[in-house]
């Protein structure tokens, strides 16, 4: 049984890390965040102990090495993303591994730092890249291998996920925090991307607004044709009138990949790796980092040649053909 202690009980994610940790049959000894909204803890570990002060949380960690002779074995990190950097410093420091959400980090320098840090301390960063552990990615991963070596596939691309206008009050809704749309919507797909079609020879940027990003992406095997929103008013009328607030699409040569279920268990399972010496580390976050942090900084392209259909008509209509 490993101990762990988590940041940033109260956000939308951490349900997912404390049920990995309780499922895996370890121990949480210790949580923090500045919120105390964190009942869902009594589901899985009442008796930890939380802090609202990383003060208090930081000595409490030092008491039990010290006078308990407790040694912290992970730290689970599920902060706002421009966090991510110091708190998985933190946690090399207090000679634990890091288990991270996404995005890692927001530039692709913070990992070559990061990559020294482990090395000095002995101690791993791991994150969170659970499309990888998807039956439905990673058949597609395996047809692509099999299939012919010089094809190029094109791919379109659509992520809508609409959201409140509480999003621009909170952190995502800054980009110097979040890292903007791309980072904080797509960079589990760039990844995904990226692990299958190999490395990136092309990346422009069509569209980046506080709302909405599109753009074309090459790799080694395919090209992209990519858009992200969170405006409910592009997802499409079909999905709207079933109550969902959601789309998700990939189409391959015009072929959907299904894979819009089976998500329940994949921080488990992504856990489960980590805890069999199996985990994602910095190395294979980097590409995606390197994509996220290139869209941000981007000039806009002109709209010509490859561009996703929504660039033009953000209305959707499904499916999203090849023919514009």
């Amino acid at each position: 049984m490993k101990n762990f202690a988590l940041i940033g009980t109260a956000g939308y994610i951490a349900p997912r890390h404390l049920k990995a940790i309780k499922d895996t049959n370890n121990n949480l000894v210790a949580a923090l965040d500045k919120f105390d909204s964190v009942g869902v803890m009594d589901s899985y570990f009442p008796n930890a102990d939380f802090f609202v002060e990383f003060e208090r949380f930081d000595r409490h960690l030092e008491k039990l090495k010290r006078q308990n002779d407790i040694n912290l074995d992970y730290v689970s990190i599920c902060t706002p993303n421009y966090l991510h950097d110091a708190h998985i410093r933190m946690a090399l420091r207090r000679e634990a591994d890091a288990i991270c959400e996404k995005p890692l980090v927001l530039n692709p320098w913070n990992i070559d730092a990061l990559k020294d840090i482990e090395n000095v301390s002995g101690k791993r960063v791991y994150t969170i890249l659970q499309l990888r552990l998807h039956p439905s990615i990673i058949a597609l991963k395996k047809k692509v291998e099999d299939g012919p070596k010089d094809k190029v596939y094109d791919i379109d691309l659509t992520y809508l996920t609409s959201r409140g206008h509480w999003y621009y009050t909170s952190w995502k809704g800054d980009t110097s925090k979040s890292g903007g749309i791309a980072s904080n919507i797509g960079v589990h797909f760039y990844d995904m991307l990226s692990w299958i079609f190999g490395d990136v020879k092309d990346n422009k940027v069509h569209l980046h607004t506080h709302d909405r990003s599109a753009g074309y992406l090459e790799f080694e095997k395919a090209r992209v044709r990519w858009f992200l929103s969170i405006d409910y008013n592009t997802i499409p009328q079909h999905i709207r009138d079933t109550g969902q607030r959601t789309y998700r699409s990939i189409l391959i040569d015009n072929e959907e990949i299904e894979f819009s279920g089976g998500f329940t268990e994949l921080h488990t399972k992504s856990y489960q790796g980590i805890l069999d010496g199996q985990g994602f580390g910095l190395d294979d976050a980097k590409q995606s980092i390197e994509i996220v942090h290139d869209i941000r900084n981007a000039e806009k392209s002109q709209i010509e040649g490859d561009y996703h259909p929504l660039v033009k008509h953000p209305i959707s209509t499904h499916p999203f053909k090849k023919n514009n």
